[in-house]
């Protein structure tokens, strides 16, 4: 077993595409707070909302829904100081209308967020600051929310400026950096605001326009469960993110602006395909699968760390096939009955969705709700006869495999411990043929190996990293900090980062055995430890006792 070796850096298309997605998903979900926000202000003081006028509980909140929500008569009302703009009746005549929150925010606040995260991504404050003045000139230029054009001219913005800040990199005299600085920045960000008023915008327009029309097409002939054919076989390559808010949530967004709920928003986020799975090992699975299984239902369901079902589908790869046709019939139940969310749940948990749901009002609920019992039944259903049919298989290749990775690990460490005997409660498998064996490397190995440089590294910061570093790693960094109080060790600290975030200050970085290799790329000089399931890996213990014996021979 390798303890020592450089890192590979790897390569693939699989690599390539959780890259991208990480990308699209990390301009999205930062901000993620703010979506809910605007949410929360549509669901209230809208004229359909809970508060609006045409309140579906009769709770309308006069005068506050008409400027918080927008378009109340600014003559009637008479609220001073809040802004207001040209509005036109039904009848063609115009008054002066409050702006309100709703559209300001859809308009302006959240596609610059989006724009000065992308920006801050590639070129940091920097970036990110000219890349919110380029986007303003799309913004204006346009008249629909310009999600997609901050994804793009955002990032692109900043690695204009990145270059241009290179032109002149190490030749500006001491005295003038701050000049140069905000006044290159100050004039790019003006030229990029003009380009993008005159040039991005309407072809960002045009682009709108096509995957509107795409969608359109989709809803006309029914053909939305089709997309689980693509969704669910992704969310389990870690693409999850990706998906939801690097596409759906920006075309999804401006539907429910429209319409004051969307059907995207729940393709990827419906919590019944998971929920399913995780119900069908619990009753047909075999060995570490079914016991922790129950387990993981809670965090999935409640939780919404929708990671947490991925390794279960990629150790018996059959039931992405239950996965996918129940996320079909969730879908197909929220299309026939018109079933939607009025903003993005995030993260992916029944309460996030209830919440998202009621906004539309009651019967848009129960619709949700009926979605998400129908895809759980679908999968479990399916995956139930698939698990059933190689039970038996099942149950001897567990018990081959869970010997073998004990006397392997056995003999790697030259003894016995108490983390090999839990082991022997569990398979110890890996998943993921594109996983190295330095990336599936043991602590157990660092601490009987031979290996100096790896056996004595003082762990004192140890990083778990995930796609999104939100959601499964924080999950995994609770679970050991709580392991590493418990054993009475101080001094060590345990966090949760995003993989792209990882600066290589981590002393011991733990991962999904399918991000392993991105995460040595990016951290190639800490040691990486991959696992199976955040939620309860045996190779904690394994770690814990690693930080005890460093700390022992202090």
């Amino acid at each position: 077993m390798t303890t020592t070796s450089p890192a590979k850096k790897p390569g693939g298309a699989r690599i390539a595409v959780q890259r991208f997605g990480t990308f699209l998903s990390g301009m999205i979900m930062p901000n993620i707070a703010a979506f809910i926000a605007w949410g929360f202000i549509t669901m209230l003081f809208i004229p359909a909302g809970f508060f609006g006028a045409n309140s579906p509980f009769g709770w309308h909140w006069a005068p506050v829904a008409e400027i918080l929500g927008g378009g109340g008569n600014a003559a009637t009302i008479n609220w001073p100081g809040a802004m207001t703009a040209l509005t036109a009746n039904e009848d063609g005549s115009t008054y002066q209308g409050y702006v309100g929150l709703v559209s300001v925010m859809i308009t302006y606040l959240l596609p610059l967020l989006i724009a000065n995260t992308g920006g801050r991504i590639v070129y940091g404050a920097r970036g990110g600051v000219v890349a919110t003045i380029a986007v303003m000139g799309v913004i204006v230029g346009t008249n629909i929310p310009m999600f997609l054009g901050a994804m793009i001219m955002g990032p692109l913005a900043a690695w204009v400026t990145k270059q241009m800040d290179k032109l002149w990199d190490g030749k500006i005299r001491p005295g003038f950096e701050m000049l140069v600085n905000n006044f290159s920045a100050g004039i790019l960000g003006m030229i990029l605001a003009i380009i993008g008023f005159f040039a991005f915008g309407p072809v960002f327009l045009g682009i709108s326009a096509v995957l509107g029309s795409i969608v359109a097409f989709l809803v006309q002939f029914n053909l939305l469960p089709v997309l689980s054919i693509i969704v669910e076989p992704a969310k389990v390559l870690f693409l999850n993110n990706a998906i939801n808010h690097g596409v759906f949530t920006p075309l999804g967004i401006e539907q429910a602006a429209e319409s004051g709920k969307s059907i995207l928003f729940l393709i990827e986020a419906n919590p019944g395909p998971g929920l399913g799975l995780l119900l069908a090992f619990t009753f047909f699975g075999v060995g570490a699968a079914k016991a922790s299984a129950p387990g993981a239902i809670i965090i999935q369901f409640l939780g919404g760390i929708h990671e947490i079902y991925f390794p279960y589908a990629l150790a018996k790869p059959m039931t992405i096939l239950a996965l996918i046709a129940g996320g079909a019939s969730g879908v197909a139940t929220n299309m026939i009955f018109q079933g939607g969310l009025a903003f993005p749940a995030a993260p992916g948990s029944i309460i996030a969705v209830t919440v998202a749901a009621i906004g539309a009002g009651p019967a848009n609920l129960l619709v949700v709700y009926l979605s998400v019992v129908v895809a759980a039944v679908v999968t479990f259903l399916v995956a139930g006869i698939i698990l059933r049919a190689s039970r038996k298989r099942d149950q001897e290749a567990e018990g081959d495999s869970f010997a073998a990775a004990i006397d392997q690990t056995a003999a790697n460490k030259g003894k016995e411990s108490s983390a090999l005997g839990a082991l022997r409660t569990r398979a110890a498998g890996t998943t993921g043929s594109g996983t190295t064996e330095a990336a599936d490397r043991d602590v157990d190995a660092a601490l009987g190996g031979a290996a100096g440089a790896v056996a004595t590294k003082q762990l004192n910061n140890i990083v778990f990293a995930c796609d999104a570093g939100m959601g499964s790693s924080a999950m995994g960094a609770s679970v050991l900090r709580n392991k590493i109080k418990k054993a009475g060790i101080d001094g060590v600290t345990v966090t949760n980062q995003a993989i792209a975030n990882l600066d290589g200050s981590a002393d011991l970085v733990i991962t999904q055995n399918q991000l392993t290799d991105r995460a040595k790329a990016q951290s190639p000089d800490s040691l990486h430890v991959s696992v199976d399931n955040f939620m309860n890996s045996p190779k904690y213990d394994e770690v814990v006792e690693m930080v005890r014996a460093q700390h022992e021979a202090k």
